[in-house]
């Protein structure tokens, strides 16, 4: 019923629908660059450097563009930012050609898309604890992981029907015309929610949040840095999964697509029942929950190469879908609870490090799994086990750190909302 109650607020409901449709479009996207590249080409080389191409900007600009990305820190310059994405989305179409000309039109859109959308993501996400009091924070987190998840069942479910009516590159226009909803609702916020949740007086126009290093906050608030840590090595470890489990089914069981798909709706299913759970955790303990959920999820990765029939590996996806949430439900949800200059650059950093951990994972541990997917699943899983005890430990044994402090006065007087 949390859920429920928060989207009668009018601003959350207006972000939520935008959200939720520019998401599903993210996935029919993923799933089409992929695949006309497949098409074109059959290389999966060239696959694997289209998801590089589109991660690198993150990692560029989380590393040495902190300036620029603080310049965007206010829904009127998000919602350009999301009309531009919609003009790159829509274009792509007209330029496309199977030959190595469209191929590098390509590679350029998805590489300005990335661009855009590492201006838009830690922006967005610095800004949506504003649009509720401090308390409901964790739910209105949750409810945009909630989003996320039910779009990577529902894209994949989707795009079949979608293919009969519209071609593979149609679908990169499908995905602007949801850019476009999403910058006609940013745009409305920013006409239409000139205040905080408080309810403070609006801040003048065009004027953006500050910009912050990531050091001295990181020094102050060292359980958050260990935090961010672990989500990179855990998303660099995610690789094993996303790789190894065809490879996995095939050595393993003889299995192929059909069983791949029963796994992967088995981890969206654990993840809808694990969603309510992690967003109406009580508050207090949020490191212990945070590291417990990785070291369960690392427990059931490894498992996956130990047990010796498929109903036992569809429960592990299951655990492994239901503890998810736990770990960036409850992350994205302390850094929420941070001042909004020194909230953007902490989310801005983490971005930074799971982009720059799970592009590397890509690279790196395809090739373990070629030597054994069973190995690849036991050292992966194993990796997260080891490094949630160690943050732990460290955490809880040296060092002591002060809670997030709210800026002073009103939660709305330092709010970038035009």
């Amino acid at each position: 019923m949390g859920y429920v109650r928060l989207l009668r607020q009018r601003p959350v409901l207006v972000l939520w629908l935008a959200q939720s449709l520019s998401v599903l479009g993210d996935r029919l996207y993923a799933l089409a660059v992929m695949w006309v590249v497949y098409a074109a080409t059959g290389s999966a080389s060239l696959m694997g450097l289209v998801a590089v191409a589109e991660s690198l900007p993150y990692i560029a600009l989380g590393t040495v563009g902190r300036r620029l990305v603080s310049r965007f820190s206010s829904y009127r310059a998000l919602a350009w930012v999301d009309g531009a994405r919609a003009a790159v989305a829509v274009a792509l179409p007209f330029m496309w050609s199977p030959d190595a000309r469209g191929i590098a039109l390509l590679l350029a859109g998805v590489l300005l898309l990335g661009a855009l959308g590492a201006l838009f993501d830690p922006n967005l996400g610095a800004l949506v604890p504003d649009l509720v009091e401090p308390e409901r924070v964790q739910q209105i987190t949750g409810l945009l992981d909630l989003t996320g998840r039910i779009a990577r069942i529902a894209g994949p479910a989707s795009i079949g029907l979608l293919l009969l009516f519209v071609s593979e590159v149609q679908l990169f226009a499908l995905n602007g015309a949801t850019f476009a909803v999403s910058a006609v609702a940013l745009r409305w916020l920013a006409r239409r929610y000139a205040t905080s949740a408080g309810g403070a007086a609006e801040r003048p126009r065009g004027r953006a949040r500050s910009s912050v290093p990531a050091g001295p906050v990181l020094r102050e608030h060292p359980r958050v840095g260990l935090a961010i840590g672990l989500h990179g090595v855990a998303l660099f470890c995610s690789a094993v999964t996303a790789i190894g489990m065809p490879a996995l089914l095939a050595t393993r069981y003889g299995a192929g697509a059909a069983v791949y798909g029963l796994v992967t709706a088995a981890v969206g299913v654990g993840a809808l029942m694990g969603n309510p759970l992690a967003s109406n955790r009580r508050s207090g303990g949020w490191l212990t929950v945070y590291c417990g959920a990785w070291a369960l999820q690392g427990t059931a990765t490894a498992c996956m190469g130990l047990v010796l029939d498929l109903p036992a590996l569809l429960l592990l996806a299951l655990l492994t879908g239901i503890v998810t949430p736990a770990t960036s439900v409850t992350l994205r949800a302390h850094l929420g609870a941070f001042a909004p200059a020194e909230r953007l650059r902490l989310m801005s950093v983490d971005q930074t490090i799971i982009r720059a951990g799970g592009t590397a994972g890509m690279l790196v541990l395809p090739l373990l799994v070629d030597v054994s997917p069973r190995l690849a699943f036991g050292v992966g899983g194993g990796t997260v086990v080891i490094s949630a005890l160690i943050t732990l430990l460290v955490a809880r044994r040296r060092l002591r750190e002060p809670a997030p402090a709210e800026p002073s006065g009103q939660r709305g007087d330092v709010v970038a909302i035009d």
